[in-house]
């Protein structure tokens, strides 16, 4: 887990187009178009030569340079602050990159947020794109169709080391599948990893503690929970003014969102999933949605909902959590800092992580959406294409390889990780790593500790010999009862429910998505704030109507040639 302002990754997921509030999408990088023959050089001397033999990991001489454009923010500066005398361009990775690799990178331009997404939307309309681009599946095809970028299907089989294709192989055949496009790979997958998008459960226990209550087993125990939450003054405060649930806006949020919740109907509208007859559906429109979003409505309807949740963002509804006034939400593992500013407003204030519930008699799934999102596209005529691909060897070598600099490169504790213009990772390390720890403190030998299991046991053992809560997150995420113990018995009790499409868009998702999934969100935050439920049926005539029923058969047409 990479953390340190804290340092979180946090893959959001779902199909083509869609981002979380919280994503920070969509990086452009470019090559320089230089003169002359570049000739390969072997990588500086210090280096082990075993480990950096593959031509995948060897030296321009002379150096390329690759510009790049790049999304800045508040976190990416916060960094900067607490790394005297590095900055975005004369860092520590692009340092490594051209000692090593014979890379110079630079950036065009940077931008914030909206701005940079303008930015990049206007470069990739006009066709004036960098020498690699970072781009999602629908922007990859368009500019595939257009005759934009080249096939990267040599380049890649030729220069990724075996490391890299057993790191980036991880998440399956999904991803590279998603980036090919009429047989011929367009684009590197930078992939994300499924798992990390599994769903808890994390509770208020000391509310739990003083109304005298056990954890949910079942949904109806949960909502028991919701209710008394809400009625029966956890906070001691005498006023009617505590929420059992929390919600955002945005339905989808990874923390504080629904998708956990509607997976304890059965219902997962975010997924193409296999049905009876072994066709792909999408899950939006099946009937188990309309049940889920009529409790949700009667949770608005009795309070224990805020009222104004349809106005709040994840950031002011973190705020309402932080003041104490949010029992319970729905989050990825990384939730427990999100919660934990009420543990500091109040130390009194605990929370703990459990498995999501299903209604009674029933074993919850765990939905995971295909989480891989981002590709990197080279330009066609870029003499170099086999470069972004050493980026990727070196980025994945220097943090889990054979000579590995974690503290360094990785977490120092600061995710220095992030400086890196590329940031591939292995996809199953953060349970790997709790798996570490449960082993270490079975035997009590922590020596055996490595790299990324080893930092973290440092900051849990901060809290719990010190009482410094700035472990108090990395305890409720990694601790013997915490959010990674309960994944682990996840994978091992087979509840994780994977999307069964992952294919590059279709032509219908180009044309229609947005608005199917705009017409999807207004359905649900309508039905929830008070419309009658048969919009719901309304809703999935209009999808169907709308494309989503060309959509489906373009699907089971993908699936079907799979077979």
């Amino acid at each position: 887990m990479e953390m340190g302002l804290p340092e979180l990754r946090m893959p959001f997921k779902g199909m083509v187009g869609l981002a979380t509030a919280a994503a920070s999408f969509v990086l452009l990088l470019t090559a320089c178009r230089g003169d002359g023959d570049v000739r390969e050089a072997p990588p500086p001397s210090g280096i082990e030569e075993t480990a950096y033999a593959h031509p995948g990991l060897s030296r321009y001489d002379p150096p390329v340079e690759l510009s790049f454009v790049r999304e800045t923010g508040d976190n990416l500066y916060g960094l900067l602050d607490h790394l005297p005398g590095e900055t975005l361009e004369d860092n520590r990775w692009t340092r490594l990159y051209e000692r090593v690799l014979g890379v110079r990178i630079t950036y065009e331009w940077t931008a914030k947020g909206d701005l940079y997404r303008q930015k990049l939307g206007a470069a990739l309309a006009s066709g004036d794109i960098p020498d690699v681009v970072k781009v999602d599946a629908q922007q990859l095809r368009q500019l595939s169709e257009a005759g934009l970028i080249q096939e990267l299907t040599d380049v890649y089989e030729q220069y990724a080391t075996p490391f890299t294709k057993e790191i980036l192989g991880q998440e399956g055949p999904g991803p590279f599948e998603a980036a090919t496009i009429d047989g011929k790979l367009m684009g590197i997958p930078e992939t994300l990893s499924s798992i990390e998008g599994a769903e808890f459960l994390w509770i208020r226990t000391d509310w739990l503690k003083k109304l005298d209550l056990k954890p949910p087993r079942t949904m109806e125990d949960l909502l028991a929970i919701s209710k008394a939450f809400t009625e029966k003054d956890p906070d001691g405060n005498g006023e009617h003014d505590t929420f059992g649930l929390a919600v955002t806006q945005y339905l989808w949020d990874p923390v504080k969102g629904l998708t956990g919740f509607m997976a304890g109907f059965h219902a997962y509208p975010n997924l193409w999933i296999e049905n009876d007859e072994g066709r792909l559906v999408y899950g939006a429109v099946q009937p188990e949605v309309k049940k889920a979003l009529q409790v949700l409505q009667e949770m608005y309807r009795d309070g224990q909902i805020d009222s104004e949740f349809a106005f709040k963002d994840g950031i002011k509804v973190r705020d309402q959590i932080a003041a104490g006034k949010i029992g319970m939400t729905y989050g990825q593992q990384w939730a427990s800092f999100d919660v934990q500013p009420s543990y500091t407003n109040n130390p009194e204030a605990e929370w703990g992580a459990f498995p999501i519930v299903a209604v009674a008699g029933t074993e919850a799934k765990v939905p995971l959406r295909f989480p891989t999102y981002q590709f990197l596209a080279v330009r066609k005529g870029y003499e170099h294409p086999e470069a972004i691909v050493k980026l990727f060897n070196l980025h994945l070598e220097k943090n889990w390889g054979d000579t590995a600099e974690y503290e360094t490169y990785y977490s120092t504790p600061y995710p220095a990780w992030q400086l890196s213009p590329v940031t591939p990772f292995p996809a199953h390390k953060n349970l790997e790593a709790y798996r570490q720890l449960e082993e270490a403190r079975r035997t009590g030998d922590m020596s055996v500790l490595k790299d990324e299991a080893r930092s973290i046991h440092r900051k849990i053992e901060i809290y719990l010999q010190h009482n410094d809560e700035t472990g108090w997150g990395w305890e409720k995420t990694y601790g013997p009862d915490g959010a990674f113990a309960i994944l682990d018995r996840y994978e091992k009790n087979g509840q994780l429910l994977y999307e069964r499409f992952y294919g590059a868009p279709t032509e219908t998702m180009i044309e229609r998505l947005s608005i199917l999934e705009n017409l999807k969100n207004d359905t649900f935050i309508s039905i929830i704030l008070g419309s009658p439920i048969d919009e719901f049926d309304r809703f999935v005539e209009e999808w169907h109507r709308l494309g989503g029923r060309e959509i489906t058969e373009e699907v089971n047409r993908w699936h079907a040639a799979r077979k």
